[in-house]
């Protein structure tokens, strides 16, 4: 099957070598010219422009932006919208705020366009693992995009499978499923990515307590000099808490323990705020997640105003002085 693929950055330009790989074929356009000659080599049709994109595909037509969300994705799409045809079909894979793929897919509906949202879980590993797939968009489009789905999604591989599934939708194994109408693909990657942040904090905060485990204010008798590659990796075999969010975490552990090479500057990329929009719209109480987000926000800052206010305040109700900052575990 062919597919126009916009952005070749590290997901875009494996997503096409994935394809490839697999029989598929590609026209491919990116702001960068070397980035589009280098999959060239690889046995995709270079393109110059959108223009050109587009008119080096075949009817009915399909292009995937894989963009940031934001004014980019906006305009790529908006510019698509005026390329294409009735029955041609534009495909955003990027992290896109649900509500646009809902506002879109109603305006280029009225064209005869069809609009997909790709939620894409998978990252720089996704050319080898394959990507997990939530997708958004009308039954027709879907199924018949369904070959460059199979091919770019992970597969059962060797994880058990889950009794009771006989008669559900096959593809969920597989690791892609039609989450619902446009919007639901990017709903439900959303909400993934909101998960993923508590699950980051929870290992975070966790591994923290297990460092400062011989801290001088510890009771020496209750002091351990724990080693944390040793334990991620245990937790790695066997344990409840295993999951491939802490396989990074001991290959982290395993190159550097102490992680003098990150300064522990967070960025958050949307989604999670997203996520704390929709629990309020729908109040549903999201505490962990809620929490998660807002200590991403602390890690940008050295010395937080409201902890010294908060300081202020306990030396006037009470007289407590600050104690020495604590400096890193030995």
């Amino acid at each position: 099957m062919q597919l126009g693929m916009i952005g070749l950055g590290r997901m875009g330009g494996n997503i096409v070598r994935r394809l490839l790989r697999d029989g598929h074929t590609a026209v491919v356009y990116d702001r960068d010219p070397k980035v589009v000659e280098a999959l060239a080599a690889e046995g995709a049709t270079a393109a110059t422009s959108l223009e050109d994109l587009v008119a080096k595909l075949e009817a009915p037509r399909t292009a995937w932006v894989m963009l940031p969300a934001g004014q980019i994705t906006e305009e790529t799409v908006r510019t698509l919208g005026g390329l294409l045809s009735a029955d041609d079909c534009i495909i955003d894979g990027g992290n896109s705020f649900y509500q646009d793929d809902v506002r879109r897919a109603r305006d280029l509906d009225a064209k005869g366009i069809h609009y997909v949202d790709v939620g894409t879980s998978g990252g720089v590993w996704g050319l080898e693992r394959g990507y997990c797939m939530m997708i958004g968009g009308h039954k027709e489009a879907v199924d018949r995009l369904d070959p460059i789905f199979r091919t770019l999604a992970p597969g059962i591989g060797e994880i058990p499978r889950t009794p009771g599934r006989e008669d559900r939708d096959p593809r969920a194994e597989q690791g892609y499923i039609h989450a619902g109408p446009s919007g639901a693909g990017h709903f439900v990657k959303m909400i993934h990515n909101g998960i993923e942040y508590g699950l980051m904090q929870a290992y975070a905060e966790g591994f923290d307590i297990l460092r400062h485990a011989n801290a001088p204010d510890v009771p020496e008798e209750r002091r351990f000099d724990l080693n944390l590659g040793d334990i991620a990796e245990v937790w790695r075999r066997g344990s409840v808490v295993s999951s491939w969010l802490l396989d990074l975490t001991a290959a982290a552990l395993a190159g550097d323990e102490r992680l003098e090479g990150f300064s522990g500057y967070v960025e958050d990329s949307g989604e999670g705020r997203w996520t704390i929009n929709a629990a309020i719209e729908e109040a549903v109480p999201a505490t962990v997640l809620s929490s998660a987000l807002y200590r991403r926000f602390r890690s940008r800052e050295d010395e937080s105003y409201a902890d010294k206010l908060l300081s202020a305040m306990r030396q006037g109700f009470g007289g407590h002085k600050e104690p020495p900052r604590r400096g890193p575990a030995p």
